[in-house]
């Protein structure tokens, strides 16, 4: 097992504490979904959201948290069922992490549960150099957030995607246009209080650079469902633009890119940023037919 993990690791190592904590996050994750995927979680769930795009489809920005949805609705899921084999195929491979549920004061659609470990003892085992050892408090608990919409908005599309290396499975994700949905409903209704969420906006960038087709219909069920569209007339691509427009005259830029800066690699990829820049952005959206 020491062999995968080493060959999940960057070449060359990180050489600061939080490049090798996030490369450790990160294996966690590739084997969390190993595991899911022996024990047939796919055929009931898809995997969306950031995490889905670094691993499946190549974006350059760090995620922290594992997000699915159901296929169909359902108020019976139970995220403990797969408890046990989280735990046993990330153990198996030499972390030591549990499982367990969030347990929430009000019920809502969306079920939680976190994987958690000592980050020093899972450094420990993959070898991470004595300086980056050091720097670690021994109480500090490394840990992922899973999170399942159990109540999913309709008319989104699916497709298997297929990891070959270091360990081979297969992921049912979401496809890159009802991916993109996801992320412009973030971006138009997610509301984080006063702080500004970049990586909303760098996954923006992304898609209109990468793949700017829009599942449009799912975006509108989406809408739909959390009370942020209600007119009777189908969204339209030129109501959206307007939509998006009016979110970038709003954004304060500078608080984005100092969100999203530490989950790149590449900050100076942020100089370009401006208004007009997202403006033009958004006029990449091709409304998938």
């Amino acid at each position: 097992m020491m062999d995968v993990l080493k060959k999940m690791l960057p070449d060359p190592l990180p050489s600061t504490t939080s490049d090798m904590l996030r490369s450790v996050r990160e294996m966690i994750q590739t084997l969390a979904l190993l595991g899911l995927w022996r024990a047939r979680f796919f055929e009931h769930a898809a995997f969306y959201g950031g995490t889905a795009l670094r691993i499946l489809y190549g974006l350059d920005r760090f995620s922290e948290d594992l997000d699915f949805s159901l296929l169909k609705r359902s108020d019976a899921f139970d995220f403990t069922a797969y408890a046990s084999a989280l735990e046993r195929e990330i153990n198996a491979f030499g972390f030591d992490v549990r499982f367990e549920t969030k347990i929430k004061l009000t019920k809502t659609t969306v079920e939680s549960a976190f994987l958690k470990g000592n980050t020093l003892t899972q450094l420990i085992t993959i070898d991470a150099p004595d300086h980056i050892l050091k720097e670690i408090n021994r109480d500090a608990v490394v840990k992922i957030k899973l999170e399942i919409d159990t109540q999913p908005p309709g008319c989104f599309d699916t497709e298997m995607k297929y990891v070959f290396s270091p360990v081979q499975y297969s992921v049912r994700s979401f496809t890159l246009p009802s991916l993109f949905a996801g992320k412009i409903h973030a971006l138009l209704c997610r509301r984080w209080q006063t702080r500004v969420k970049g990586r909303d906006w760098y996954d923006f960038s992304w898609y209109a650079a990468q793949h700017p087709v829009l599942n449009i219909v799912h975006l509108e069920e989406r809408m739909r469902q959390s009370g942020h569209y209600t007119d009777p007339d189908p969204l339209t691509r030129t109501a959206l633009i307007k939509m998006i427009v009016k979110s970038i005259d709003a954004v304060d830029l500078d608080s984005a890119m100092r969100e999203v800066a530490p989950f790149i690699d590449n900050p100076r990829s942020l100089e370009i940023w401006s208004k007009d820049y997202f403006k033009a952005a958004a006029e990449r959206i091709i409304v998938e037919s």
